[in-house]
């Protein structure tokens, strides 16, 4: 009988794709539901062909090189900068994500907390639960409408579309930047005017982060760009935490350059800013862009697929992330 190739998961993952998993390889899941130490996946990774990791797994040279049998590597997300690509590719190893599943998912939480952040949803759960409420008043936790408001959206990639779907309805002004001018037909469809880097700060109600972290991304908005901001806008941030500088967020905030945020990411997840928790018109959630049944599901089904087409079928994953290793 021939024997399974074996691959390391590091968490659990929704059942569906560990069935798949099961039926083509000998699978080893980190038991435990909590982020597994690099000390523990390189033990386990010494006799893996594949590895299964999540945002969470910085996976570097050093595991590489303790998994000598390594022939691929597939990430449980959309990005990837948990891993170190250019080490993977020196040693032919295909890297693979996730892409495309999750826009819907996490373009609905987006506009979830803006709606929350504008109206003080959360804040006025917390109110009414605390026993505070007494009774409706003209006054009592006054937000502000989203309908008609300007929307400017930094990356307008398909996250950032599909978010610009959402707010057609609300009738808003949908504003992007992008380093280059999007085709007139794109912003034709979604209704979206291109504005410089400073015009859609100056000019925004709403701004919201769908760029993808780097070098010229990282700390994007600091101080500069806040006092740029209206003191009536609010921030959302679905990307990635080290695109806002959160010392500056808090400082903003805490000044009120800045009407409110909500953040889904941060900038050293999972560690928060301690501020940012004691600070009001905040709403901070855990990293759940994706968190639905559907979208979770697809995204395990489309990791086993990956791995399945390296080490069972030896082709081409469909979702490589470094294609030039199969050049």
């Amino acid at each position: 009988m021939v024997k399974k190739p074996k691959v390391l998961l590091t968490r659990l993952l929704p059942q569906p794709g560990i069935n798949l998993l099961k039926k083509y390889f000998e699978l080893k899941i980190n038991p435990e539901d909590n982020i597994m130490s690099k000390e523990k996946i390189i033990e386990k990774i010494k006799d893996k062909h594949g590895l299964i990791c999540l945002l969470t797994d910085k996976i570097d040279a050093e595991i590489m090189d303790a998994g000598r049998k390594l022939k691929t590597i597939a990430n449980y997300a959309v990005g990837f900068n948990n891993i170190d690509i250019d080490e993977a590719t020196k040693r032919n190893i295909p890297v693979t994500n996730t892409p495309g599943v999750l826009t819907e998912t996490t373009a609905d939480l987006v506009f979830a907390l803006i709606l929350s952040t504008a109206r003080r949803i959360v804040e006025a759960d917390r109110f009414l639960r605390g026993g505070k409420f007494k009774g409706w008043a003209p006054m009592l936790l006054l937000g502000n409408d989203v309908y008609n408001k300007t929307l400017g959206i930094i990356g307008f990639g398909r996250i950032g579309r599909a978010v610009a779907q959402r707010a057609k309805g609300f009738h808003m002004k949908i504003i992007y930047y992008e380093p280059a001018r999007l085709s007139h037909d794109i912003e034709k469809k979604y209704s979206a005017e291109y504005k410089s880097f400073d015009d859609l700060l100056k000019e925004s109600d709403f701004i919201t982060i769908h760029t993808p972290l780097a070098e010229s991304t990282h700390h994007l908005i600091s101080e500069k760009e806040f006092s740029l901001m209206k003191k009536t806008a609010y921030l959302i941030n679905t990307a990635r935490g080290p695109i806002v500088d959160e010392k500056a967020l808090v400082e903003a905030l805490k000044k009120r350059k800045i009407a409110g945020c909500a953040l889904d990411v941060f900038e050293k997840e999972p560690d928060v800013e301690k501020e940012l928790i004691t600070i009001p018109n905040t709403i901070l959630v855990p990293h759940i862009g994706s968190a639905s049944i559907e979208t979770r599901t697809k995204m395990a089904l489309i990791v086993a697929e990956n791995v399945i087409a390296v080490l069972v079928n030896k082709t081409r994953p469909p979702n490589i992330v470094n294609p030039e290793i199969y050049k």
